[in-house]
């Protein structure tokens, strides 16, 4: 009771401070409170001179009172400067915002200590927007670790800074803490040598010493992680052993026939185990719920036709949903001269088709006429009435919301098969951790005859070189990319550079043919435009990101990125596998400003020295950090980490899992009395609304 009680309730916080608790940082009730955890520590015996200070320190605390105030610069650049002494020394803290809140909060002539970083700038020492509070208040403070809370400018505003909520907590443990009750069973903390639980809240706000702390970290680290996975794998086992799936005993004509005389290449080891693995989801009588993953250019597709080919020599329709129409469009038509000859009925499905073409489509899908059915957001739709859907393949399926893909499985009585595919590989902890409930294949080999793809970063002084090499290439017949950085497609500034980079490529290639694409063109302006390309009656195609996923030019050698500092890792990746898809030397180059450093040069780094998917995921995940699971929120995940870190904590994610294996497996009724404190704490608190198989 006391644990769920709303903290506007607690001395000093009231209505306006729990709003903007709430708002800021989350925090609702008193369980949130004490589940907020510090981010750093700072060690409060260590008081610093100003003229001990040096260059890279990192958040000291200088002793001292502030002289007077002064504002500095006009408009935007405006800012307020305290001159700051200890008696010895002098120093400059520098505010940027809320600059007439914090000359009324902090007085001269009063004795604070200011914490922040120390930066040297014109030989004086400064600190921007350092964190003050009175001498006498930090006088108080016992403990050598002062923990560090997130703060946003809004709450320090109203009074609620990191010492103020250090505070809150500490009274607040000293009333509730024999209420924090404990959520993993004896025999699991004895196993994992786990401290308990109310001991480990306590050390995360005021820690013992660091060996302690470090303790206390793993304990609620590995908590977190394990009721994850354990959620996640008590739904697979449910809809395992609970929901029913359409059964395809039978491999048939279609498959058959299609594998013997129209299969275009010999398949890969990758493909092989693969479509053996979907085989035998498919006729176990239980529905396939599989993520597909593989890197560009795997072969990710001829997999989703022949799954299909399953299907229909078991009576069955399929259908396979892609977020854009030039994506579903090249499906089409790749299904189609696949199957050429077969009597096997492909349709295509999107906002585009109209009038009596899509009323015969619907005709034909809802009589059986139609076998596989292409398309996009419209395959969704109430008017669109499947015979019999065996299948649902869905392509890049992070482009789609819950709910949208959630409309597909009502389509059928029984639910359908699910493939969900996707070309951007997911760093493993994450794949544990999103998609843990899923059975997951990997194609890890790419399509005999296939080259590398060479990847070069030059500077912007060196355009030159590029078309050089641009010229050559067309020279033999090949085909180039040219990609312009438009993000968004409202940022005007960006749209101005892509025309004026297309108008200037006109100006260098006179001779050539050149074509334009963009988002903001219409549907029918841009599969025009591609399919030029995809003819050869274009040599140049200067593009923004709309042709990152799935379009397919094997002719198409030479992927030029404008500003590449601009575009994340797995975005590159993206672009970079447009080309190599042929048999000819491809290459990916990078124009980036002459001078590049920090993560842009890092990021550059990794691009130049692999073209593994996988290991490029790894280093994304670890230069962005996992957030709230990257991309991954939109697809319904009801958690948030609040302490661990998929990043750093892998070790842990995967003991966790293991552990949660074996809990299931020796308990799968949920009926043994040791844990019972488990799977109350699962229905309780690990629980939500929405239906995983909805998300898969």
């Amino acid at each position: 009771m006391l644990l769920a009680q709303d903290v506007k309730f607690l001395k000093g916080v009231g209505e306006a401070r729990a709003k903007i608790l709430r708002e800021d940082i989350g925090v609702r009730t008193v369980e949130d409170l004490l589940t907020t955890y510090p981010f750093r520590y700072i060690d409060r015996r260590e008081v610093y001179r100003i003229g001990q200070l040096r260059a890279g320190m990192q958040y000291v605390q200088v002793k001292g009172q502030i002289l007077y105030f002064e504002e500095e610069g006009e408009g935007r650049k405006k800012r307020l400067v305290a001159t700051f002494t200890d008696g010895l020394g002098v120093m400059r803290l520098v505010w940027f915002h809320y600059i007439q809140s914090i000359r009324k909060r902090y007085k001269p002539r009063t004795t604070y200590i200011a914490f922040g970083v120390p930066q040297l700038f014109g030989g004086y020492w400064s600190m921007a927007h350092p964190d003050l509070e009175e001498a006498d208040q930090n006088s108080k403070q016992p403990s050598a670790f002062a923990p560090i809370y997130h703060t946003s400018e809004r709450m320090k505003r109203s009074g609620v800074t990191s010492t103020f909520i250090a505070g809150l907590i500490s009274q607040t443990l000293s009333i509730a803490a024999d209420s924090i009750s404990e959520t993993l069973p004896p025999y699991i903390l004895s196993r994992e040598g786990l401290m308990p639980r109310r001991e480990a809240i306590c050390q995360m706000h005021t820690p013992d010493s660091y060996e302690r702390l470090e303790e206390a970290k793993r304990r609620l680290k590995f908590e977190e992680l394990f009721y994850i996975q354990l959620s996640l794998l008590t739904y697979a086992v449910e809809r395992q052993t609970h929901i029913s799936g359409q059964r395809f005993p039978r491999i048939g004509d279609a498959f058959n026939s299609f594998y013997k005389y129209h299969l275009p290449f010999a398949l890969t080891g990758a493909q092989k185990r693969v479509l053996h693995e979907i085989r035998h989801d498919m006729g176990s009588g239980r529905q396939m719920n599989r993520l597909l993953q593989g890197d560009v250019g795997s072969g990710k597709t001829i997999v989703a036709l022949m799954s299909m080919l399953i299907a229909v020599d078991n009576g069955k329709q399929s259908c396979l949903m892609a977020p854009t129409e030039i994506l579903a469009e090249q499906h089409y038509v790749t299904f189609s001269k696949m199957l050429e000859g077969m009597p096997v009925s492909v349709a295509l499905l999107t906002s585009s088709v109209k009038g009596k073409r899509r009323d015969e489509i619907l005709s034909g899908l809802a009589s059986g006429k139609i076998n596989i059915l292409i398309g996009t957001h419209a395959l969704i739709e109430d008017t669109v009435v499947f015979a019999t859907l065996g299948l649902a393949v869905i392509d890049e399926q992070h482009r789609f919301g819950v709910a949208q893909r959630a409309k597909l499985w009502t389509k059928t009585v029984t639910p359908p098969h699910v493939l969900v595919m996707t070309a951007t590989p997911i760093p493993r902890t994450l794949a544990m951790t999103v998609y843990g409930d899923l059975n997951v294949s990997v194609l890890d080999e790419l399509p005999p005859g296939r080259k590398p793809v060479h990847t070069v970063r030059v500077g912007a002084s060196e355009h030159a070189k590029v078309y050089r090499l641009m010229r050559e290439e067309i020279a033999k017949g090949r085909q180039v990319y040219y990609v312009f950085p438009l993000i968004k497609e409202n940022e005007k500034m960006d749209l101005k550079d892509l025309e004026n980079g297309y108008r200037h490529l006109c100006e260098v290639f006179p001779d050539l043919k050149l074509g334009f694409i963009h988002g903001r063109l219409k549907t029918d302006d841009k599969s025009a435009v591609m399919q030029a390309f995809a003819d050869g009656e274009i040599d140049i195609l200067v593009a923004t990101t709309v042709i990152e996923v799935g379009v397919n030019v094997s002719n198409a050698t030479i992927m030029v990125i404008e500003s590449a500092q601009r575009f994340g890792l797995s975005q590159l990746h993206q672009l970079r596998g447009r080309v190599g898809r042929g048999g000819d030397q491809s290459y990916c180059i990078l124009v980036t400003p002459d001078n590049l450093s920090g993560d842009s040069m890092k990021r550059m780094e990794i691009m130049t020295s692999t073209t593994d998917g996988f290991k490029i995921a790894e280093e994304d995940l670890q230069l962005r950090g996992p957030g709230d699971l990257q991309g991954t929120m939109q697809s319904g995940i009801p958690f948030n980490l609040k302490i661990a870190n998929l990043v750093t904590d892998g070790n842990l994610l995967e003991e966790a899992r293991r552990l949660a294996h074996e809990v299931i497996s020796a308990d799968p009724d949920h009926t043994h009395s040791y844990n019972e404190i488990l799977w109350k704490n699962l229905k309780n608190t690990h629980t939500s609304d929405i239906r995983w198989e909805e998300i898969s």
